[in-house]
């Protein structure tokens, strides 16, 4: 793949749907990314895609869910390709609110989204959705300090945010089909990619961490990075802790970039 690509939907846990997308990074593979929409009774998206394939993705949500059914939509954080189309969306959609935490609001304030569609929700907390309650949950690696994921505690699926994440070499329909070295290697990079910061954390605190996300007991872990994960658990959790001993990531300079891009 040369260039953003998105796959058709699938169900990827119960009442959950993906609509997921692949990004070439040049010199280091693809990167998915992948938005949700959970079947609740009162339906909630999870994030909402690329903009630069706002069409499409837009086209693949509404022949999921009629637009005026849609009543919540989770941003797990305010970067761009978690935000891509949420202002189409939200004119689209006059019933759904946006999830998020304070400073979320802030930064989606900044951009011009209305903050009196906005509702606060900070970790340990639960958002009802009439036959489930998903409650917010700090993922142990993050990009961006707002980052919220969540627990759908109806079905015990787990959407983690950019956490266990990985770049890969060529799509795959589940985590645990990939190859396992494979798997390990892109988990590390994107992690050091995703959270420099790694690198410096007390490991033991890190592994506390990873102890809260375990004990939630989450039977598949749908990451924006990674195809959906079932009974990998701690394999992923250890992949995470390696990444702590991993070299810091830097990324290619000017002059390596283009030569990445005649070849």
């Amino acid at each position: 793949m040369n260039e953003p690509t998105l796959l058709e939907p699938g169900l990827v846990a119960k009442d959950t749907t993906s609509i997921n997308a692949y990004f070439p990074l040049p010199g280091l593979g693809l990167l998915p990314i992948n938005a949700f929409l959970i079947n609740a009774q009162q339906p909630v998206l999870v994030d909402t895609g690329l903009a630069s394939m706002g069409k499409q993705f837009r086209e693949q949500l509404y022949n999921l869910i009629d637009p005026a059914d849609l009543q919540w939509i989770w941003i797990t954080h305010a970067d761009p390709d978690h935000l891509g189309n949420l202002k189409d969306i939200l004119n689209d959609a006059p019933n759904a609110r946006i999830v998020t935490c304070y400073l979320g609001m802030g930064k989606m304030g900044i951009l011009g989204i209305p903050l009196d569609r906005v509702y606060l929700l900070n970790p340990g907390q639960q958002l009802d959705v009439g036959d489930r309650k998903l409650l917010a949950v700090s993922p142990p690696t993050y990009d961006a300090p707002e980052t919220c994921g969540l627990l759908d505690t109806k079905n015990h699926t787990l959407f983690s945010a950019d956490s266990f994440g990985a770049l890969m070499q060529e799509p795959s329909e589940s985590a645990e089909a990939m190859n396992t070295d494979a798997l390990r290697e892109g988990c590390i990079k994107w992690a050091t990619i995703d959270a420099p910061w790694l690198s410096k954390i007390d490991n033991a605190s890190f592994s506390d961490s990873l102890s809260d996300i375990s004990r939630l007991n989450a039977t598949t872990i749908l990451s924006s990075h990674l195809p959906p994960a079932r009974g990998i658990n701690s394999e992923l959790f250890s992949y995470l802790m390696d990444a702590t001993r991993a070299p810091r990531f830097f990324g290619p300079d000017q002059a390596a970039l283009e030569k990445m891009m005649a070849a």
